[in-house]
């Protein structure tokens, strides 16, 4: 199991008011699973993708990443488990303006120590992963929305991550060009990669295996995608 949570919440507290945004949510995720968490705008997915990517704690309850209880380990153990085990693409992209794509892709490797020559080289391998390989000294304002996305998601793989954790990825992008991106999804987990997408589109959802649908911080149910 790489993912499994057990009674998880995130409770907030304005003044004397508790808001529970997570409650109780017990998930399992496979190795090598696609799975879409959907839900209308402030129903909890983004607190959930928070959690799951480890850039939040849960007020109570339990998760284990690939056999790690990261819900009881501290700020830096927590900063070590994301740039080792989880692979973020963010809808706004988050690139550096003034550097080149090539250098962008760079960044994981940079903050965990790799060696200059092996780095070039993993980002020069992940850009060619997406089809990129001929903008690798472009600088963001030099591409398209699709190609800066692409150059996100290279930069999510170039550690090689237990997870690739995707945030509305196509919410900044025209819809042939979101498709695109929903394609190269699919080729990376048809090549092994787990893939967890955050949506409120159900079309986007499908693209997934799984939907796992959250209301007012609850799962509210899942469904299979045939395909």
């Amino acid at each position: 199991m790489l993912i499994k949570t057990e009674d998880l919440w995130k409770v907030y507290e304005l003044g004397s008011e508790k808001i529970p945004a997570v409650q109780s949510v017990n998930l399992d995720v496979q190795k090598g699973e696609y799975i879409a968490i959907m839900g209308p705008s402030g129903s909890g997915k983004s607190t959930l993708m928070n959690l799951i990517g480890c850039l939040d704690t849960p007020t109570k309850g339990k998760y284990f990443l690939n056999g790690n209880l990261v819900s009881e380990m501290n700020d830096d153990q927590l900063a070590y488990i994301r740039n080792k085990e989880i692979g973020f693409v963010f809808q706004t992209f988050n690139l550096l303006p003034r550097a080149t794509a090539l250098h962008n892709v760079e960044l994981p490797l940079i903050y965990n120590g790799t060696d200059a020559p092996a780095r070039i080289q993993k980002a020069k391998d992940a850009l060619k992963l997406v089809d990129l390989a001929d903008r690798m000294y472009h600088k963001p304002n030099e591409l398209s929305g699709g190609q800066r996305q692409r150059v996100a998601v290279a930069r999510a793989l170039v550690n090689n991550p237990s997870i690739i954790l995707a945030d509305e990825p196509t919410g900044n992008l025209d819809t042939a060009t979101g498709i695109d991106i929903m394609k190269l999804f699919d080729r990376l987990h048809k090549q092994g990669n787990t893939v967890i997408l955050i949506t409120h589109e159900h079309d986007v959802a499908t693209y997934a295996n799984r939907i796992i649908h959250i209301r007012d911080g609850k799962i509210e149910k899942e469904e299979k995608v045939a395909k």
